[in-house]
């Protein structure tokens, strides 16, 4: 009976673990809070080249993000000549849909774009938890129900990526690349569970 309690705490343990912690140590935690720096300048217009799959959806095109004031973004998307395929805003804890093209315009749909745009805008967040490895050092956050991992890399000290889980289950993954740590070049978002992915490319304008 002792051996069959063990073998059934070791398979809930394992099943119930994060792979995203697998191979980190924790650490004392000395930071409060963790920021995202690739979207704070309220100065900068973040202009990117945009895919993005939803489902049967493909869409490509411009999209904008305009940090309007401290706790204010704004995004913008348009096709390559200017036709408009959405338009939203974050304040806070609140989100207005401005306009949406109807191929997207479903309640699900949306509620998988809010979230998946708000945990790419977090500025700001406390921090409950710290691990490390050998190549990052890595913070971990709380939202309501889910988790927030920041994967610091020690070497640039730049944000390459951020982790959104459940208590057991990976949920939404995003990568960023920047050569400078302030702004990110490629942003690559994925969802584990449902088929939706977006990857930006920082727009470049003509030398000339």
């Amino acid at each position: 009976m002792i051996r069959f309690l063990a073998i059934s705490l070791f398979f809930i343990l394992t099943s119930c673990s994060l792979q995203t912690t697998e191979g980190l140590r924790q650490t004392e935690l000395l930071l409060d809070e963790i920021s995202n720096p690739y979207f704070e300048n309220q100065s900068i217009d973040y202009v990117y080249k945009a895919k993005i799959e939803v489902y049967n959806n493909n869409l490509g095109g411009i999209l904008i993000i305009k940090k309007t004031s401290p706790k204010n973004h704004r995004i913008v998307m348009t096709t390559e000549f200017g036709g408009k395929l959405l338009d939203l805003e974050f304040d806070g804890n609140s989100f207005t849909k401005n306009f949406v093209i109807e191929e997207l315009d479903r309640k699900f749909i949306l509620n998988v774009l809010k979230a998946n745009f708000e945990l790419l805008l977090i500025d700001k967040a406390v921090v409950v938890d710290a691990y490390e490895s050998d190549i990052h050092r890595v913070f971990k956050t709380q939202n309501d129900k889910r988790f927030n991992f920041y994967f610091i890399k020690k070497s640039s000290k730049k944000l390459e990526k951020i982790v959104n889980t459940s208590k057991t289950k990976e949920k939404v993954e995003i990568n960023f690349s920047s050569s400078d740590g302030e702004i990110a070049e490629g942003i690559s978002i994925v969802y584990s569970n449902i088929k939706l992915k977006i990857d930006l490319e920082k727009f470049k304008e003509d030398a000339n």
